[in-house]
């Protein structure tokens, strides 16, 4: 049974680990990114090479130029590059293993718009194998949307209806910043 729960740990990692490359590709096609599978060198070493206690973690290590000698850890990434790392691992674990369902609240206010198209195109992509409920006050991710629904807060009151593309487009827009 040990070895088969570490043989399922290493085939689903490496599947992951090559989705989240795939993945982060799409998103960022100029950047490079790499899963890395971290073990306890105590118990890693010792003869009973299967054991899954050897497994401590996931590392993340990504570049957004290309270059292999500029990967970084998540911790020296921005908060844009941390939330577009974090939905590509979502969506690599997606194409492995799908749920039906991601209610996803505003995940592309701190990204930049070349990224959320990237974003808006992957979840249209996965769209076909599950549902996606997105929250949004930008454009990009209106593009491939299908429904669309307004939320107006009248009389301390949340009421949500039914609006077209183009109400939606015109609800985001009122609500970007102007310079």
């Amino acid at each position: 049974l040990e070895k088969k729960k570490f043989s399922d740990i290493k085939s689903t990692f490496k599947q992951v680990s090559q989705y989240f490359s795939e993945v982060f590709k799409k998103l960022v096609p100029q950047g490079h990114a790499t899963l890395v599978m971290k073990t306890d060198e105590e118990t890693g070493g010792q003869a009973n090479a299967t054991s899954i206690d050897q497994f401590i973690g996931v590392g993340i290590r990504v570049s957004f130029t290309g270059r292999s000698g500029e990967m970084k850890e998540m911790q020296q990434l921005s908060g844009g590059q941390k939330s577009l790392v974090a939905l590509a691992l979502i969506f690599a674990i997606q194409k492995c293993d799908p749920a039906p369902f991601y209610l996803f609240d505003e995940i592309d206010q701190a990204l930049d718009a070349m990224y959320r198209k990237g974003v808006s195109d992957m979840i249209h992509e996965l769209c076909q194998n599950a549902q996606f409920i997105t929250t949004t006050f930008r454009p990009e991710l209106l593009e491939k949307a299908d429904k669309f629904y307004g939320v107006k807060f009248r009389n301390k009151v949340s009421h949500i209806e039914a609006v077209t593309q183009e109400e939606a487009r015109d609800f985001v827009e009122d609500d970007t910043p102007h310079s």
